[in-house]
């Protein structure tokens, strides 16, 4: 009896391991020709990745120490100057700000962003505070409501707007808010979240920006953390998030290059984001994409790293969860429905090759300065031409600009006064290069180097910006 039994159980031994050597055979037939290399791959990928995010950290860690030593600010950048009263104008000197603070069932914190907003320094005539609710808690949007009649029997001029959906979420509440008839008489757009608080020179010390520099688009402020000791993990969060605010946005806006908006603390000139395409509910990071479509039509971004504005930490972790699956889950979705259209904008091209002509003159006025040669100390006023007057003094005869006579250059010596010589030489030494390559070379660096000749030949002749005859 026992026997039969020792013979059964190892029958059963003997097909269950048959079976399991069926079942593992595509295993063994597959890993070798497929997940081994697709292993490697991906190894390979992520070494790849770490190199370039290294050098990426160590590039940034190089600019930040030279901005560090350098003292540079964003006033020295570009042109700021603080608001004044005009006696004749009175308030109408100052813009008209629109103050955008979306909420969604912000039970816990609601009367504070609105009490910032209502007390930000700025002629109650020329500002309009917008609180944008979303709640579907009934007794929260009672008593957001009634929030806001209080500030708006102090005489505030505030608007409680709601919508009867959550289409787009917070893009599309801010979408939705833009579109109100009282919105048209803007210029600006500051937004903060329902958490934010910012302090009551804020407006004062960002909107000279826009006024004195039509080029910049968005003003971004840092966050400061009202919660940071709250426990390890809000901690750990601020160290994070200093980094990308004093190193990361810093960076990019004291090279003049691209960073991103922080969906909050900051405030939109109305016209980049509409000739943006306005606010998109496509992705989860509505920021982001509007700053990628705002640099792609050629606006500047500038960063302000003294201009802070409390906010608070997720401080459980669900919470922490869940924002840092938005912030990870949308960019890469942003990528993938924007990658094409960023490597195919009509000014990518035309800016890499232009840049590198700019490149050439910034290189020669490091090297005398840094030599202290030359021209080391010429001041050179940036001469204007009064662009902004031609179209009305074309629209009246009587003006002084059409009365006056206009003394037309010989031909040939409007062709010559053009003419860039150190542009023409460097473009001509590109050119012959890529000669060179073109009858010699096997990498067809050619393409390249006609294409950068070309540019140097456009800018060499004189025709990039005006032409204004001597």
């Amino acid at each position: 009896m026992e026997s039969v039994d020792l013979e059964a159980l190892v029958y059963r031994g003997i097909t269950l391991n048959s079976i399991l050597d069926q079942l593992g055979m595509p295993w063994d037939l597959g890993k070798w020709p497929l997940v081994v290399p697709l292993l490697k791959l991906m190894v390979n990928v992520c070494l790849v990745m770490s190199v370039m995010l290294f050098l990426d950290r160590v590039y940034m860690g190089v600019v930040k120490l030279f901005i560090k030593l350098l003292g540079r600010k964003p006033e020295k950048n570009y042109k700021w100057e603080a608001m004044k009263d005009d006696i004749e104008l009175g308030s109408s000197s100052y813009p008209m700000v629109l103050v955008q603070i979306p909420m969604y069932n912000e039970k816990e914190v609601y009367q504070l962003s609105i009490g910032a907003a209502c007390d930000l320094s700025w002629p109650s005539d020329r500002i309009i505070i917008q609180v944008l609710d979303d709640s579907t808690d009934l007794a929260v949007k009672k008593m957001v409501e009634a929030e806001c009649k209080k500030w708006k029997g102090k005489g505030k001029n505030i608007k409680y707007e709601i919508r009867d959906n959550r289409n787009g979420y917070k893009a599309g509440a801010l979408k939705q808010g833009l579109k109100h008839s009282y919105v048209s008489q803007c210029d600006f757009v500051a937004i903060f979240d329902a958490d934010f608080q910012p302090e009551s020179d804020f407006l004062k010390r960002t909107i000279p920006f826009f006024v004195h520099n039509p080029e910049i688009g968005l003003v971004q402020a840092r966050w400061k953390f009202a919660n940071a000791d709250e426990c390890l993990m809000t901690r750990m969060q601020e160290m994070s998030l200093n980094y990308h605010f004093i190193v990361e946005q810093e960076v990019g806006s004291q090279t003049y290059a691209f960073f991103g908006f922080n969906g909050t603390a900051g405030v939109w000139r109305i016209k980049a984001l509409d000739e943006a395409g306005g606010w998109k509910d496509r992705t989860t990071v509505e920021d982001m994409d509007l700053a990628v479509r705002a640099t792609l039509q050629g606006w500047k971004f500038v960063f302000v790293n003294d201009i802070k504005v409390a906010n608070e930490l997720p401080s459980t972790f669900k919470a922490f969860r869940y924002q840092q699956h938005r912030w990870s889950c949308g960019p890469a979705n942003l990528f993938k429905k924007m990658a094409a259209e960023i490597i195919t904008n009509k000014v990518i091209i035309f800016w890499v090759v232009f840049e590198n002509v700019m490149a050439m003159h910034r290189t020669k006025a490091t090297i005398i300065g840094l030599l202290e040669i030359g021209r080391v100390n010429e001041w050179v006023v940036t001469e204007k031409l009064g662009d902004a007057l031609k179209p009305k003094a074309s629209a009246t005869s009587t003006s002084p600009v059409s009365s006056a006579p206009v003394k037309k250059p010989k031909a040939f010596a409007s062709i010559w006064a053009r003419l860039r010589w150190l542009e023409i030489s460097v473009g001509m030494f590109i050119f012959l290069c890529g000669w060179y390559d073109f009858c010699y070379g096997k990498n067809h660096y050619f393409i390249y180097l006609f294409l950068q000749a070309i540019s140097f030949f456009v800018v060499g002749l004189g025709y990039v910006g005006t032409f204004v005859s001597n």
